[in-house]
């Protein structure tokens, strides 16, 4: 009996032992458990951290208000929820007016900001996702804002294209280079300017040497300007000639120092005429100044024509005088020589200098060249008149040259 008690006594005792067990047993927590739970507190609380330091970066300021109209972007650049659009007038203008300062204190370099993405975390409920996805739909917004700044930007651009284009406009309206309508150069045909009355005025002088094409010059003997006019003339590059001075057929009008008189003998000629060349030259060759009594006479043509041959120099006619004598004289005695063709002065206007022009270069398309004699006198207008007429005649294909690079005539 007394073994039967002790029994009965002890297998109690083992129950409650095992109950207790069972209690402690459910009351304990996996270790791996709380490991998992403290990550998603930690990674919780580091979405917040950065949540908040987004909205406090966010362009709206505090309020992390982004304007939305119908249209999808306002005219500053931010949207509103829906929530807000429900909100009562005098809220939406209060806070437009607070937008609008905030909107246009951003910059540029702000914008960038916002499209910074939290970096990826471990993996995340739902609900985490979606409170992760509500920044890069503010970054979106502020991309469009810097878009639309970017669009503003550029409308300063598009004014200076449109001044730029006024300009072209306003030079379109300037009146263009005029016309002159010149007849299509035969086999390179050659235009030769001649400008005869030099040694008068060296201003004048001057700007028929700044021609931008090889002329000739006849300068006069024996008055103030002479040799520094020849000086001036040789090294410009163009050619020199002596401007002989020569009786006119009227003996009332006087030629000047130096000339040719009918009185004169042939000895008295050739001197004139090395006293001349010796003060001015070396020149390629000379012309007459007035003359028309003097070139019709053969005798003393004669005399000229063969001092020219034999100090390798050449003449050339002026043709003062349509009864002149050079072409018989050079076609018995074999002596070459040139004569002119047009004169381009003798109504000092451009109208008539174009008109003369026109002729001349009918008379190289048909002979090869042509000699044009202009006077140092016309530096008032004729100059500037070959100036505009320049560019078009080389388009033409004319060539410009000097006296004695052209055919001589027998």
């Amino acid at each position: 009996m007394c073994r039967m008690a002790q029994k009965r006594k002890v297998t109690p005792k083992k129950s409650n032992r095992r109950k207790s067990s069972r209690k402690s047993s459910k009351k304990q927590i996996p270790l791996y458990k709380l490991l998992v739970y403290c990550a998603l507190g930690i990674s919780f609380l580091i979405l917040l951290y950065l949540l908040s330091d987004i909205i406090a970066k966010s362009p709206a300021g505090a309020n992390n208000e982004v304007q939305v109209t119908s249209s999808g972007l306002s005219a500053t650049g931010e949207k509103t929820s829906t929530g807000e659009k429900k909100s009562s007038s005098g809220k939406k203008e209060s806070t437009t007016t607070a937008r609008k300062s905030s909107s246009e204190a951003v910059s540029e370099k702000k914008a960038p900001a916002l499209e910074k993405k939290p970096p990826a975390a471990e993996k995340k409920t739902p609900a985490q996702e979606n409170t992760i996805k509500t920044p890069e739909k503010k970054a979106s917004a502020s991309e469009k804002v810097t878009q639309a700044l970017e669009k503003t930007i550029k409308v300063p651009e598009n004014k200076s294209s449109a001044q730029e284009k006024k300009s072209s406009s306003a030079s379109q309206t300037q009146p263009p280079i005029p016309d002159f309508n010149f007849p299509q150069s035969q086999a390179s045909a050659k235009l030769v300017f001649v400008f005869d009355d030099g040694g008068q005025n060296l201003d004048h002088l001057e700007k028929f040497l700044a021609l931008p094409f090889p002329v000739t010059v006849a300068v006069l003997p024996q008055i103030a300007k002479s040799v520094e006019s020849a000086k001036r003339v040789r090294q410009s590059g163009n050619e020199l000639m002596l401007h002989q001075p020569m009786q006119s057929v009227d003996l009332k009008i006087n030629p000047g120092p130096g000339a040719i008189l009918p009185s004169m003998s042939e000895e008295e000629i050739i001197s004139q005429l090395f006293t001349n060349i010796s003060q001015i030259g070396p020149v390629a060759g000379f012309n007459n100044h007035e003359g028309s009594a003097i070139t019709a006479d053969a005798e003393k043509m004669a005399v000229v024509l063969r001092f020219a041959s034999e100090e390798g120099i050449y003449f050339l006619d002026s043709r003062t005088n349509v009864e002149t004598k050079v072409p018989y004289v050079a076609s018995q005695m074999g002596y070459g020589y040139y004569e002119r063709n047009i004169f381009l002065d003798n109504i000092k206007t451009e109208q008539n200098a174009l008109n003369e022009l026109k002729k001349g270069l009918t008379i190289a398309n048909s002979k090869g060249y042509v000699i044009m004699i202009g006077h140092i006198w016309s530096a008032d207008f004729l100059p500037a008149f070959l100036q505009k007429v320049y560019p078009e005649l080389v388009k033409k294909g004319y060539k410009f040259t000097t006296v004695s690079q052209c055919a001589i005539k027998y």
